[in-house]
């Protein structure tokens, strides 16, 4: 075995809690009734915002940050706006870094147990600290309930601890500590259950047999992992696939063909990585070998037929490809979107079936918002969540118990709605934009733009990115859009593609279309690539080491190394 009994699990706590009797009726009570109070929270907005706010001041006004920002001398949103001003990772790194290296009390009275790791938009690794405190005031009350439209919904993915395929586990033996000897992980490697007292915290799927592989692997071998992984899963009546990066769900139709013979060799021999594992399966090897031979693909709603949910983002770029996705999945697969969260923390939770949008977690943090098209600055003005828009996007501004404050952590997000006058929000995309020649284009105007040249066009796209070039010796730059085509694109479909989408970002931005008048940037260019180009390019970067969660669908990829990787020097 690789895992010992401390990290053996992930986000979910100790998987071996499922075997337990009673244990899947107490989890569906817990988080039903987490929705139920989330729910109910929030029909006192105002209140339970002035809650979240005078409780992070009560308990951290002894810190230094506290003492050094006269949390004693707070009493409302705008004294806590006059006396903190708007701060990204770097602004609150000093104190992290003197934190993870065991110095107390700085940014939280409590002390941090584990440290989250975030690849944040330059792939450098962040600490965000976890504080017991955190945790059972901001973290678990959503996290409960964003599981309740799955299991309301499906309760089948309750019945056997391997219905639910959870692609985001990732047990570690060692894992990597800060300069202070706390664990820095990803989320998902977290035994919440050891770590924070909530056995009833193990995430459907980790109790499944594939959930602490019983071979040895290297930590760091992440494709023998997720081989590994679905190895044993053709062997179960799979009927949930959790990836939350939407990433990890689009690579398995890629990984069961780039995998399979060796699949259905070991299932076939009775092995696993080449070692003798349970007994040999001549019948389902023969089953599982007609799939390919019959069908000329192998698609996983042909090797789970019962599969019913994904659960993952279904926002940004996802959002262009899940159509194509979910066809090989199944026609009658549901989407149920992730929360909109960070490592740092929540912003929105899904108390229903909506494709996209989450309810503003109101008992959290104390959240702030800025105009998506404004830049933010150390005294930004900002707009509280009574005075949002619905149709408009924001910049998402948050502060919550665990010690970050006035946090700006880079996403956007769109207002869908407001009922009841409160916010539900939908993940927009990151807030850094493209801006070459004056044109400022932001995430969420470029996907808008792309969607609607697919449905203009009846096209289809596996995925996509863009980044912008010049031309020797010519002033004006372009956009180049690396596309995977979900089928071949006819020549005049592309052309006709380029058009509509040259126009479409003139529509979204007013600096795009000024800059195209203005012949600053020049027309739009297709580089078509074939339909597993961004499946290789994924696995590329997952061969560097790179934690599956955290190689995420990236739009503006404006590094050369990393485009050449994808293009091949198309």
């Amino acid at each position: 075995m690789t895992t010992d009994s401390r990290h053996a699990t992930s986000a979910a706590g100790g998987g071996q809690g499922w075997a337990a009797p009673g244990h899947a009726e107490r989890y569906r009570r817990r988080v039903l009734a987490e929705r139920s109070r989330l729910t109910h929270a929030l029909g006192d907005m105002r209140s339970r915002q002035h809650g979240v706010l005078a409780d992070l001041l009560d308990f951290n006004s002894g810190t230094a940050f506290g003492r050094q920002h006269g949390f004693g001398r707070v009493r409302d949103i705008d004294d806590f706006r006059r006396a903190v001003p708007v701060r990204d990772y770097s602004a609150h790194a000093p104190l992290i870094e003197r934190m993870a290296s065991g110095e107390p009390n700085l940014l939280t009275a409590d002390q941090p147990v584990v440290y989250f790791t975030s690849s944040g938009s330059t792939g450098a690794h962040k600490k965000i600290p976890v504080t017991p405190r955190f945790m059972r005031t901001t973290f678990f009350p959503f996290y409960y309930a964003a599981w309740a439209s799955l299991i309301e919904n499906f309760p089948d993915v309750l019945q056997r601890p391997d219905a639910v395929l959870n692609l985001k586990h990732d047990p570690l033996t060692v894992p990597p500590t800060t300069s202070g000897g706390r664990p820095h992980v990803g989320a998902s490697q977290v035994d919440f259950g050891s770590e924070f007292g909530e056995p009833l915290s193990a995430e459907l799927g980790t109790a499944a047999p594939w959930g602490a592989l019983p071979v040895n692997v290297a930590p760091d071998d992440h494709a023998e992992k997720m081989y590994l992984r679905l190895r044993l899963a053709v062997q179960s009546d799979v009927r949930c696939l959790i990836g939350i990066n939407p990433a990890m769900i689009a690579a398995v139709p890629y990984q069961l063909t780039l995998w399979w013979e060796r699949i259905v060799k070991e299932v076939r021999d009775g092995t696993l990585g080449g070692v003798p594992y349970g007994s040999p399966d001549s019948a389902r090897a023969t089953e599982l070998a007609f799939i390919a031979d019959y069908f000329g693909a192998v698609d996983p709603a042909r090797v789970w037929p019962r599969i019913r949910a994904l659960f993952g983002w279904t926002t940004g770029v996802a959002s262009l490809y899940l159509p194509s996705l979910r066809g090989r999945l199944g026609i009658d697969v549901a989407a149920l979107p992730a929360p909109v969260a960070a490592s740092e923390g929540p912003v929105g939770v899904p108390l229903d079936r909506h494709g996209s949008a989450g309810s503003l977690v109101v008992t959290a943090s104390v959240y702030e918002f800025v105009d998506a098209d404004a830049d933010l600055t150390p005294d930004t003005e900002t707009l509280l969540p009574s005075e949002l828009e619905a149709g408009r996007e924001y910049h998402v501004i948050f502060s919550h118990v665990g010690g970050l404050y006035r946090y700006a952590g880079g996403d956007v997000v769109r207002v869908v709605d407001m009922p009841g006058g409160v916010p539900r929000v939908a993940y927009a995309g990151r807030s850094g934009r493209s801006d070459a020649a004056g044109e400022r284009l932001r995430e969420a105007q470029v996907l808008r733009a792309l969607r609607s040249a697919l449905t203009a066009t009846g096209l289809g796209l596996v995925n996509v990115s863009c980044r912008t070039e010049r031309r020797p010796g010519e002033d004006a730059a372009y956009y180049v859009f690396a596309v995977a085509p979900e089928s071949p694109w006819q020549p005049a479909e592309t052309v006709r593609f380029a058009e509509l989408l040259d126009e479409a970002l003139a529509r979204e931005s007013t600096g795009y279309a000024r800059a195209r008048t203005e012949r600053r940037l020049a027309a739009p260019v297709l580089c078509l690539l074939d339909r597993d180009a961004f499946q290789r390019d994924w696995h590329a970067a997952v061969a560097t080491g790179i934690r599956p969660t955290q190689v995420k669908d990236r739009l503006f990829r404006q590094d050369d190394a990393l485009w050449r990787r994808l293009t091949g020097g198309a």
